[in-house]
């Protein structure tokens, strides 16, 4: 039987003709097909490299700046090195510490939280009792009490068994920053050689690569201005307002906006519920309430417009599907890495060759 006699057969022997027939277009498919693959089976074993290469891809624009002001190269490279060095020790030895410490007093404070709270649910049935009647808020109750301290139980289970594995910290304490300092100094060297491995047909692999890196930058170095702003100023208002746990939820708000339109909604709950169990339906609670819903504005229609009016030009839908779909394959780094390779698909589509 041959593909004339077969519709199907023909059908797909035309379509690959259309799609395949151009050597750059099968060179690209097979460059993206092996960088997924490499990243599916071996990319938690990578993982430091890929932080590192990551990290130093975003540090490269300060040394470039350092250098257009006249500062010799190796100088340039040394100033940043030793800024991000200093960033790197404080966050490992003084944020996280302080994250954890906050972390496991509000773990501990949830029974007392949960005995404190039911004096204002009580205020609440007294109040409205059409609404909450007597059977439903002690349905809830018994929910809570069977639960609360289990949730807190793998609440810090979960924390331990991510931050117990020594070996990997040291691990990542010591690999990283020196790798984040050889892809600084030696950056053009290891590009050249990365380039020999590359299909002798890749026009349309640079091509689409040019058109993709810039947006990468702009977009991974915008999420990581985004994360530290809304994160430390939140923190500084749930400070100033009173709520405790401030750096904690504050922290938590900002690390949210790696998740778009989702992220927002979320860290939203942990916030409501501890300024409840803290203050009550009181002024205080709408204080904050109205301050958080403030950042959120103002990171929506101004932070993220300033830092992303090159690269969120995605339709919400598709921004969507990435992070379920790229989260789904590579857990927070894709959610992370979400708008960027929705932005990498786009550009394979726009630039893939055309049938005649």
């Amino acid at each position: 039987m041959t593909n004339k006699s077969n519709p199907i057969l023909q059908s797909i022997s035309q379509w690959m003709q259309r799609n395949f027939s151009d050597p750059g277009a099968v060179s690209l498919f097979f460059t993206l097909l092996f960088g997924f693959l490499f990243i599916q089976y071996f990319g938690r074993f990578f993982l430091p490299v890929i932080i590192s290469i990551v990290l130093a891809y975003l540090l490269l624009s300060i040394v470039r700046l350092l250098q257009d002001w006249r500062c010799p190269h190796l100088l340039s490279i040394i100033i940043v090195y030793v800024i991000f060095l200093g960033l790197f020790i404080y966050a490992f030895f003084g944020l996280i510490p302080l994250l954890w410490k906050q972390l496991s007093n509000l773990v501990q404070e949830l029974p007392h939280a949960f005995a404190n709270s039911q004096v204002w649910i009580n205020e609440l049935m007294s109040r409205y009792p059409k609404i909450f009647s007597a059977s439903l808020m002690a349905h809830i109750s018994t929910f809570f009490k069977s639960h609360v301290a289990t949730i807190g139980q793998h609440v810090l289970q979960f924390s331990i068994a991510t931050i117990s594995n020594v070996v990997q910290v040291v691990l990542y304490l010591v690999l990283v920053p020196l790798l984040v300092f050889f892809f600084l100094k030696d950056s053009s060297e290891i590009s050249t050689w990365f380039s020999q491995f590359l299909p002798k047909e890749r026009g349309l692999v640079l091509g689409v690569w040019s058109e993709v890196k810039e947006k990468i930058g702009c977009y991974i170095r915008g999420r990581i201005w985004e994360i530290l702003i809304v994160g430390f100023v939140s923190s500084v208002v749930f400070a100033l307002l009173g709520l405790q746990y401030a750096v904690l939820l504050g922290s938590l708000v900002g690390v949210a906006v790696v998740v778009p339109y989702i992220g927002a909604i979320v860290a939203t709950i942990p916030v409501v519920i501890v300024a409840l169990m803290e203050w009550g339906l009181n002024a205080h609670f709408f204080y904050l309430i109205a301050a958080y819903t403030l950042i959120q504005i103002l990171d929506a229609n101004l932070i993220v417009p300033l830092l992303f009016s090159e690269t969120m030009n995605l339709h919400p839908i598709v921004i969507i599907l990435s992070v379920v779909i790229f989260g789904g394959l590579w857990g927070f780094w894709g959610v992370f890495f979400a708008i960027p390779l929705a932005t990498l698909v786009a550009a394979v589509l726009h630039a893939w060759p055309k049938s005649a």
